[in-house]
């Protein structure tokens, strides 16, 4: 078990980090709507090619998402807030059930919940969410993706690697007597 003191610490940092990724997502997507035009892969009315960032690796091309993730459930906005405010509701609880057993898993569930909020936000206010981050080499691209999105895949590597590891990661050093 863990003294209070380490657990306000966790706390703080499930927090912090938690609103960091939203306010930078927020932030990101502000200025991709105010500077950047909707882009296209192929020529149609009124979209923009995808403006390079690293060559042809990585690009900006503003999108929006009424989907979930990859874009699936399409013109979903309202069905994925809510389910977007059971899934926070989980991840706060096991934080508060599970986050005292190890750094790494309150900061998997700090990005996760940082992730889910900053889309939730943009299907709240907007009805959709705003991607742009294009990456992939020629024609193999990866689907455009947004700093919340980012956070999300990085926490869902983490838990995975918690999972897998649970026991090396969380293994107290040994002294030899």
């Amino acid at each position: 078990m863990t003294e209070p003191s380490e657990r306000r610490r966790r706390w703080w940092l499930f927090g912090v980090l938690a609103a960091g990724v939203v306010v930078v997502d927020q932030i990101s997507k502000l200025f991709i709507n105010a500077n950047f035009g909707v882009a296209s892969l192929e020529p149609l009315p009124g979209a923009s090619a995808p403006t390079p960032v690293l060559g042809e690796f990585v690009r900006i091309a503003k999108s929006y998402n009424t989907g979930g993730i990859f874009g699936l459930f399409g013109n979903s906005a309202v069905v994925l807030a809510l389910a977007s405010l059971v899934v926070i509701a989980l991840i706060v609880f096991y934080e508060w059930r599970e986050g005292s057993t190890s750094w790494l898993l309150t900061l998997a569930l700090a990005l996760l919940l940082g992730g889910a909020v900053g889309n939730l936000i943009d299907r709240l206010r907007l009805g959709y969410v705003v991607d742009f981050v294009d990456m992939g080499i020629g024609d193999w691209r990866f689907y455009t993706f947004n700093v919340a999105d980012s956070a999300i895949s990085c926490s869902l590597l983490l838990l995975i690697l918690i999972a897998l590891f649970r026991e090396r990661l969380t293994r107290t050093p040994q002294h030899a007597a």
